[in-house]
């Protein structure tokens, strides 16, 4: 027992909790703001505006975080140019990384008129929810910038290991949200308008908060302006970086589309039981992503340094815990999963139809903590082509193929197939991980 203590508290371990624990709180409470949201519209009279919040969120949810590439990739080049200790390139890549993000978010907002439509189109909802879910969307659209620059500040403070910086920005969010909402909706009464707005001004206000906590710990005031704007190579190694995230990121919500798809195909009973069961993998993600995040920034600080064995020992204490959580998860699953079940729905139906497909909740842990965990690694690497392909792979190689050899076997196939996926991204990236360490390739310029 001596033995373990004195293991538990050797100082890699304590760095990694340091940066792991605020990113943990962070990216747990995440779901809050659309949580706020449905108790504020579920108690008005008419339940059109909660499906109206409920098409909406749900299309800038895929559309935004299809740019979430920018946090990751941000975070690897910040992490790497913390560990060399260079205060000018991390000035610099943040200035960079906010001007690209600021271009998307133009681009979103031209684009706004046929992309609403697009998604509207696809979602299908009823005409009455469609007309106000476009209304939300109209006002929602214009946090775009907001949303995209704070990808890149929270990348920047993770990559810095300043990990308390989005956690300070997401209780403000949440806490302006939930002001906003109670003023414009239940006070005002501007229903799911009023809930455009109080997230959008939410989305601002946790930007500038996150802007002034960024400028109050930038290491470089003294460069020029025009230095840290850079040139044109600099915009492309930076758009490098981010292109394979960019695929890898679509890849894996296509991935996701084409499961809830699938399922909806087997009858709303079975389309509801997977959003039940696939509300705890969002759990199971956001938890053990936090030690993926702190991996993010510590595999970076030690290739940034040049340091294979700093670069190992990261690797090796974010695999331990890494590990341990997802056995956590695994054992609540299974002496809990039954409860929690419960808590998320109170149609017989669909408890029922959860609960025969519990058991493969139960291997999710397991097997999709590696691909979080190598994600970690790669993304603190810069190794963002290796994601990319792996992703593919997993994806195009092993779960579509898997699927459509199970389509006899229901939704068990579906789920099936799903765990293939992890595993193979775990095979993969373990696969290139090996290569690379065994070389040590990760210290190359590619």
């Amino acid at each position: 027992m001596r033995k373990l203590t004195r293991y538990q508290l050797t100082r890699s371990d304590r760095h990694l909790w340091r940066l792991a624990w605020p990113l943990m709180l962070t990216n747990l409470t995440v779901p809050l703001l659309g949580l706020v949201d449905t108790a504020v519209l579920g108690h008005l009279e008419s339940p059109l505006y909660l499906g109206a919040v409920a098409v909406g969120a749900n299309l800038f949810s895929i559309l935004y975080w299809s740019f979430g590439f920018m946090r990751m990739g941000t975070t690897g080049l910040a992490a790497q140019a913390y560990g060399r200790r260079d205060a000018t390139a991390q000035t610099a890549l943040l200035l960079r990384s906010l001007l690209f993000a600021l271009a998307i978010a133009l681009i979103l907002i031209a684009l706004q008129v046929p992309l609403i439509r697009i998604g509207l189109t696809l979602m299908n909802p009823g005409p009455e929810v469609a007309e106000l879910a476009a209304e939300y969307a109209a006002i929602r659209i214009w946090s775009a910038p907001a949303v995209l620059a704070q990808y890149t500040l929270v990348g920047w403070l993770i990559g810095c290991q300043l990990p308390r910086g989005p956690m300070v920005m997401l209780i403000a969010a949440n806490g302006m949200n939930i002001v906003l909402d109670v003023l414009f909706v239940t006070l005002l009464g501007w229903n799911s308008r009023g809930v455009a707005l109080a997230t959008v001004m939410a989305e601002y206000s946790a930007a500038g908060l996150e802007l002034w906590l960024v400028w109050q710990r930038l290491p470089d005031h003294r460069a020029s302006f025009r230095s840290l704007l850079g040139h044109l190579s600099d915009y492309l190694a930076l758009i490098r970086v981010n292109r394979y995230l960019m695929v890898r990121t679509i890849a894996l919500l296509l991935v996701l589309a084409f499961f809830t798809a699938q399922g909806a195909r087997q009858g709303e009973v079975i389309l509801a039981a997977n959003a039940v069961l696939l509300t705890f993998l969002l759990v199971i993600s956001n938890g053990l992503d936090g030690f993926a995040n702190a991996a993010e920034a510590l595999v970076g600080q030690a290739v940034g340094v040049g340091s294979h064995q700093r670069f190992l020992v990261a690797c090796r204490t974010a695999a331990r815990w890494s590990l341990i959580g997802s056995l956590v998860l695994t054992v609540l699953f299974v002496t809990g999963g039954h409860w929690l079940i419960g808590l998320l729905t109170s149609i017989e139906e669909v408890r029922a139809s959860a609960r025969q497909f519990l058991p493969w909740l139960w291997l999710l842990p397991f097997t999709a903590v590696w691909g979080y965990l190598f994600d970690g690694i790669f993304i603190g690497a810069t190794r963002t082509r290796d994601m990319q392909n792996t992703m593919l792979f997993s994806a195009l190689v092993v779960f579509l193929p898997v699927w459509w050899l199970t389509t006899s076997w229901g939704n068990h196939g579906l789920w099936f197939a799903l765990i293939t996926l992890m595993l193979a991204r775990a095979g993969s990236m373990a696969t290139v991980f090996m290569v690379r360490t065994r070389n040590r390739s990760w210290f190359r310029h590619e």
